[in-house]
């Protein structure tokens, strides 16, 4: 007789979560983007809570009120979802030291995440600021 392992979640399941949760990135609604958070949440190795998850995009949005991720791939494979982004935004406030521009920027972004009982339980993070700050430069 075989063990059962654990079903994960299906693909499709793992796919519509996400696009739910980018949904909210993007409307920068963070009151819903921390229900998606097990508690505490691991990022990059460190565990926070998921109100010091949202409070550190604060920033990013008071800098650029318009941050937008845009989805180019999203691979699911077992309990880990791997997305690589195009951001934009428009520089309207201070960031980094740096005065607002008005310049528009584009950069890439990479993030693993760990799923553990329908919650983001790991993350792992990597947003390219070196083009991000060349172009407010």
């Amino acid at each position: 007789m075989a063990s059962q392992q654990p079903q994960s979640k299906s693909t499709d399941e793992y796919r519509t979560l996400y696009k739910t949760y980018l949904e909210h990135c993007n409307a920068h609604d963070f009151e819903a983007m921390r229900t998606f958070y097990a508690s505490p949440l691991l990022v990059n190795d460190k565990p926070i809570t998921p109100e010091e998850v949202t409070s550190s995009f604060q920033p990013m949005i008071d800098a650029f009120p318009d941050w937008h991720w845009n989805l180019r791939n999203l691979t699911i494979e077992g309990d880990y979802l791997s997305l690589l982004f195009k951001v934009t935004g428009t520089h309207k406030g201070d960031f980094r030291g740096y005065k607002a521009t008005g310049r528009k920027i584009e950069t890439s972004q990479f993030t693993l995440y760990h799923v553990v009982d329908g919650k983001f339980a790991q993350v792992w993070d990597l947003v390219d600021f070196e083009t991000l700050i060349s172009q407010i430069k």
